[in-house]
């Protein structure tokens, strides 16, 4: 493996196991595509290092069953902020008129 790979892909092992992030975060820190970082934490860190590649292969699985939460969290928080419909504001027809 090239030098400049194998210190990108140790440096993104260490982030991850640092940080806890997710694939995606990785990649944006590094300025890198998710493809990438996860080709480097999934095949070329078990050839370089096991041990380590085990524990960020914990890391991302961990992320992996905790994604739908993540998506549902994102989700109720994009729809607390929004306060009008996204129909463009007019009241439904069958929606309560607001007091006065």
């Amino acid at each position: 493996m090239w030098e400049y790979m194998e210190k990108r892909v140790r440096a993104e092992a260490r982030y991850i196991l640092e940080t806890g992030c997710t694939v995606r975060a990785c990649a944006a820190h590094f300025g890198t595509s998710k493809s990438t970082v996860h080709k480097d934490v999934t095949e070329r860190l078990q050839e370089e290092d096991a041990p380590l590649c085990a524990r960020v292969r914990a890391v991302l699985e961990k992320n992996l069953s905790e994604r739908h939460l993540r998506g549902g969290e994102a989700t109720r928080r994009k729809y607390l902020g929004r306060p009008q419909p996204a129909h463009g504001g007019a009241p439904c027809a069958d929606a309560e008129p607001p007091p006065a």
